[in-house]
Order: C-alpha cells, then structure tokens, then sequence
C-alpha cells in the first residue's frame, strides 16, 4: 500500500521538486492543496484539491475522511499560520513537515560552522523571526501532546526558473544578469569574500523525501543544504564563467547598500544583515544519519549553467526592472564621487 502525502503549496522552488521526487521516483501517493496556481507543473499522477488553506472548514469538508502519512507545510510564515494547520491535522497525519529557514539561526552569528543546535535568534529579520515563532509553537505541541512535528531548515536553494544572487531589485535576479552581459559594474555586497552555500533543489529533495515517514525525524529539526561552500565572489563569478563574459564586480558596504535601498523599497537590512552578508556553512551531519542518501550531486557550477539555459529559452522569466538599474548606477556613482572628493 503507498504512503500518502499532502502538500500545501505544492508548486514552488522546493517543493516541486519534492513532489516529482515521490510521485516519479518514490512511488507515493501525492496530494497537493492550493488555490490552483503553476498546477500544470506537477505531475499528471498527483491529485488536487483546489482551496484556500485559510478556509479551514472548506478544506475539512474536500480532505474528508483522508489521513496522511506525511502533511508538508511549504507557505506557513506566520504563528497563526501553524496554529490553523495544527486545528486541521491533528490526529490526520503521522507527521506534520514544517518548512523553516535557516536565516532563523543566530545573527550575527558566534560561529560559521551551523548546526542544527546552533540558536534561533534574528533581530534584522521579521521573516526569520516569525518562522522562529513558528517552531517554538509546533514544538511546543509536540512536547505537550505528542503531535508528531518535523522541522526542516533550507537555505539558499534554487531551480532552473533561478539565479541566485546577493543584491537584486524587486523583479529579480535578470537585470544583474543583463548588466553582467553588457559590462556594467555589478554589486557585491561587502568584500565578497563571506561564505555562502546554494542547494538546487533537486538535491534538497533528496534530503527532504528521506525525512518523509521517517520515525527518527518526528520531533526533530534538520537542515538540508548543499555542501559545497563559495564565496560571493566566487558565486558571482562562476555565473559570468556561465554567461561567457568578464564579470565587473564592485563591491559595496553592506551599511552603505541598506541605507542607499531604504527609500526604493529595498529590504537589505533583512536580506543581507538578517541573512546573505553572514558567513555560514552548514554541518549536515544529522541529516546524514537519518537519510544516508543524501549528496551533492549539482554543483553551482553545473546548477547555473542549467538555470541560465532555461531561462533563455523562456522569455517570460526575463523581467527587466530599470528602476533597480537606475539604483545600481547611482549607487555606484556616489561612491566613485566620495573616492575622488578625498
């Protein structure tokens, strides 16, 4: 008999690569719950259930009498959010996967080397602060009353609709790309030399499914990251190596780029200070005990290349943002002033 799984999302970075993973490769029997959104993106094996999670007694009346092995939570941001996911499961499943984040671990940090012991705590970021919220509510519950909570803690991953960067405007990643392809100046926060890891998401994946109806997972974290670690100036120019073109990095404060994005709507504070401007590299150790499967089978170097051709042959995904080129310009220009008045 197959393991039942539900997915609420169900079509995002991350778990849409889950989903084919066990609808493809694992044999399970998926169900995926939204409002309808990129459904032609799951496999024709995956059954629906078109709602809107926040409708709780619309979603108890199409769920019915189905139980699940396996619940997975992917667009739960805010402590009401769990508190409504735990009304609605409790007693449906046998185990409850919270998505978290791994920005919600330490700022600053008191060591680069994270663990999942290491403490949640993130003054720069409310996002972060409200996935912390999260899990101090659905751990609480599980200590309490025995409901049968996984955490799980991704960090920067990406698919080949992405390209992962540090600095970006409101449309994305594509404007840097363009400004890379025409030469332009292209900024890095700070001296690009703190540590960072990418995971493509078929990797986290792997990870991930492994924790799918694991007992050793009920009652515990896990982060699931790559293991390859680059610098933002290795990132960076390993997507120019990509590209086929010189990159021109210019490096800017990571102060200097939160108080230049405050009044075009920039949240650097929290991206940056609150997450990317922080050295990390991830100890997957307690992953790896539970899921001895997990690997990195795409480096960056391979990930990118895929991503950039993707993203080629669909121009629906290059969106331009010439305000966020305007803001780089005279972000850069500022500064080249400064150096010359000295």
């Amino acid at each position: 008999m197959k393991k039942r799984a539900l997915f609420i999302g169900g079509t995002g970075i991350i778990s849409t690569a889950i989903v084919k993973r066990l609808a493809n490769e694992l044999d399970w029997e998926v169900w995926v719950l939204n409002r309808g959104n990129r459904s032609d993106v799951l496999p024709e094996s995956v059954h629906h259930i078109a709602a809107d999670i926040n409708n709780e007694a619309d979603v108890l009346e199409k769920i019915g009498d189905l139980t699940f092995d396996s619940v997975c939570e992917f667009i739960g941001f805010t402590p009401d959010q769990v508190e409504r996911d735990y009304r609605l499961f409790a007693g449906k499943t046998k185990q409850y996967i919270y998505t978290s984040s791994a920005s919600a671990y330490h700022k600053p940090a008191a060591s680069y080397l994270i663990t999942e012991g290491t403490t949640l705590a993130n003054p720069y970021w409310q996002y972060s602060r409200d996935k912390i919220a999260c899990e101090e509510f659905l751990m609480k519950k599980y200590k309490e009353e025995g409901f049968p909570v996984t955490i799980v803690r991704p960090s920067h991953t990406y698919d080949e609709r992405n390209v992962p960067l540090g600095v970006h405007g409101k449309n994305g990643f594509w404007q840097v790309i363009k400004r890379m392809q025409e030469g332009k100046p292209v900024i890095i926060q700070g001296d690009g030399t703190s540590l960072w890891t990418l995971t493509w998401n078929g990797d986290f994946a792997i990870g991930y499914t492994g924790l799918m109806g694991n007992r050793h997972a009920i009652g515990e974290a896990f982060q699931i990251t790559s293991d390859e670690t680059l610098t933002w100036n290795q990132i960076y120019a390993t997507i120019a190596d990509a590209l086929g073109v010189e990159l021109n990095a210019y490096h800017v404060s990571t102060d200097f780029l939160r108080a230049a994005g405050d009044k075009y709507g920039y949240d650097f504070t929290g991206s940056l200070w609150g997450d990317k401007s922080v050295s990390v590299v991830f100890d997957n150790t307690k992953l790896k005990r539970a899921v001895p499967d997990m690997r990195t089978n795409v480096r960056f170097d391979m990930g990118v290349r895929k991503a950039l051709n993707y993203v080629s042959e669909h121009p629906e995904l290059q969106k331009e943002d010439p305000e966020f080129d305007e803001w780089c310009d005279k972000v850069i220009a500022a500064l080249e002033k400064a150096k010359e008045g000295i």
